[in-house]
Order: C-alpha cells, then sequence, then structure tokens
C-alpha cells in the first residue's frame, strides 16, 4: 500500500491531493449519468454468486437518487477538506479500493439479508475513520476525537437504527452496517499503512 506521509499542512490543495476525490467524484456522476449501467454495476448478492466480483467495487459508486448523490459528494469534498494533507492519489486511490472491498465482502458474510447495496456512504466513514488515524499518527489530538466520534456515531445508529429523515430523502433504507463496516475498515487501513512505512 502506497505511503500515506505528509509533511506540509493545509493549504491550496495541489493536483495530487485533488485527483483522488475529483476521480471518485466523476466516477460517481458518470454512473449516475448512464443509468442503464445501474444493475449491471449495482452491488448484488445474486451477482456476486455468479462470480461478478467487480461489483465489490462499482456498487460504492451508484446512487439510489440525486439527493443521496449530492449528499454523498457533499460528505467527500467536506472530508478532504478536513484531512487535506494525508491526501496523495496513490495512497487515496489504495485506501479507497480496499475500504471497497472491505465492506463489500463485510457486508456479504455479515449482513446476509441485504440483496442489494449502493453508495459511497460506507466508503466515507471508511476515509473519515483512516484520515482520524493519520492525524494521530502526525500527533494531532483532534485525530483522537473525531475517531472517537465517528464510532459514537456508528454505534449509536447501528443500535437504534438510522435516521427515518434521511432514509426517505434518499428513497432508501440507511445500510447503518455498512458504516461500521467503513468506519472499522479505514482504521484497518491505517494501520497498515503505518506497518508498510515502518518495514520499507
Amino acid at each position: 500500500m502506497a505511503s500515506v506521509a505528509s509533511t506540509k499542512a493545509f493549504g491550496l490543495p495541489k493536483p495530487g491531493q485533488l485527483a483522488g476525490p475529483l476521480l471518485l467524484s466523476l466516477l460517481a456522476l458518470l454512473c449516475w449519468a448512464l443509468p442503464s449501467l445501474y444493475d449491471t454495476l449495482v452491488w448484488s448478492r445474486n451477482g456476486l454468486e455468479q462470480g461478478e466480483w467487480w461489483r465489490l467495487w462499482t456498487g460504492h459508486l451508484l446512487h439510489s437518487n440525486t439527493a443521496h448523490l449530492l449528499m454523498n459528494l457533499g460528505g467527500l469534498w467536506l472530508i478532504f477538506a478536513l484531512h487535506q494533507p494525508h491526501y496523495r492519489w496513490r495512497s487515496i486511490a489504495s485506501v479507497s479500493l480496499c475500504i471497497m472491498a472491505m465492506v463489500s465482502l463485510g457486508i456479504w458474510w455479515w449482513v446476509p439479508e441485504t440483496a442489494r447495496y449502493v453508495g459511497l456512504s460506507a466508503l466515507l466513514h471508511g476515509l473519515f475513520a483512516w484520515g482520524a488515524m493519520m492525524d494521530i499518527q502526525r500527533g494531532w489530538r483532534s485525530g483522537y476525537l473525531l475517531l472517537i466520534g465517528v464510532f459514537a456515531k456508528v454505534a449509536w445508529e447501528n443500535y437504534f437504527g438510522g435516521s427515518a429523515e434521511v432514509a426517505a430523502l434518499i428513497d432508501a433504507q440507511v445500510a447503518v452496517e455498512s458504516h461500521a463496516l467503513g468506519a472499522v475498515s479505514g482504521v484497518l487501513c491505517a494501520l497498515a499503512c503505518r506497518a508498510y512505512q515502518r518495514v520499507r
């Protein structure tokens, strides 16, 4: 996995920092603009059973409606603004691909009632947790607060259920289990990055 170390703090984003979130945004918008691909790309238990493994990644790029898409894209860029110093296109690409795969496999194994899944939200929870871990590794105490906050959020929604208002807005059930899987995956990716840096 690529190095995520950064020697610079916040400032005007460089192309290499923008590349990751920009590519994710463009792919999500492209999927939204081509609804004919929905059934081919959606995370589908039946599809995965038939060996269509690309769905482990492509399902995260699809959304239930425009509100769902815009909410997630807004969240993506807010997280980028929060953790900009850690973003490099190679690191964020590898971390994103790993989080997507881990979340998808987690849904497959531990949420058997889920037949279909779409949305960037699990990845966003993973990137948020990964960024918080990167903050901690740089000695920024705010990282601890962010990490506690994201796990408190997923614990709350997994115990009490997802927001009915959000579910109505996105016209879909909020996949709270995927949010927890995303946060855990983000932490695991951060630990893997740290281990890679030590042995490199």
